[in-house]
């Protein structure tokens, strides 16, 4: 009994503490350093502190973007085009790559043992076919949803956190299904005075390579679907 109330104060305590972060991004406005101009405006002042404090830098650049994204909250995409920035495409996108996937894990794992009824409360309409497809199809389907934007990142982890896809399905899938996404931010911010607009970004033209890859990952889900449909019709 004793154990039971000190996991529940605990499950309350984290929930409390990420409401307070939350609130105090939107309370000092934080969301205004997370823009092209503020990141146009500060590139030489944070590579050199780079070129001063290396480590230093790097895990700080991680440990925002995880708690941005296990958070949900604003500022991914600036946050790549720094990590193109400041460390270059290929280190640049590793630690993108890295720090995305831990956040959007924790995330998941908040929203299955603390927030589920929350969210389902909140999103429940939006993901009732997400979290259909997701419990049958797993990390194909899951591939697909990250290499394809039909969904924002942060409302697929949280029907991933509803379902029950393994947890290690979910890492390997939000990995590998974040780098070209990543990889096209983090290339961008590399030559960051080239870019006039985040929109410019993603063009059609990566937007349907994006697609085409996505189509690619549903091939073992589409043929097992046709299999299953042979097999009932004989």
């Amino acid at each position: 009994m004793a154990e039971g109330i000190t996991m529940n104060a605990k499950k309350i305590a984290l929930v409390i503490v990420g409401i307070v972060l939350v609130a105090l991004f939107f309370y000092f406005d934080l969301q205004r350093f997370l823009t092209l101009t503020a990141l146009k405006a500060n590139r030489q002042a944070l590579l050199d502190y780079y070129a001063a404090h290396t480590l230093i830098m790097v895990a700080g650049f991680m440990a925002l973007y995880i708690v941005q994204t296990a958070l949900s909250l604003p500022g991914a995409a600036i946050l790549s085009l720094a990590a193109g920035a400041i460390f270059g495409t290929i280190m640049g996108t590793l630690y993108a790559n890295i720090a995305a996937t831990i956040g959007a894990t924790l995330a998941f794992l908040v929203t299955r043992y603390l927030l589920r009824d929350v969210v389902l409360n909140r999103f429940g309409s939006k993901l009732e076919g997400m979290n259909r497809e997701l419990e049958k199809r797993g990390f194909s389907y899951l591939l697909f949803l990250r290499l394809v934007p039909v969904f924002p990142f942060f409302l697929i982890n949280l029907a991933a956190g509803l379902t029950r896809l393994p947890l290690r399905t979910f890492f390997l899938g939000t990995t590998l299904g974040i780098i070209p996404g990543g990889f096209v931010y983090v290339n961008a911010g590399a030559s960051l005075a080239t870019i006039d607009s985040l929109s410019g970004i993603a063009s059609p033209r990566v937007l349907g390579s994006f697609a085409l890859l996505g189509l690619f990952a549903l091939i073992p889900v589409l043929y097992n679907k046709f299999k299953s449909n042979k097999g009932v019709e004989n």
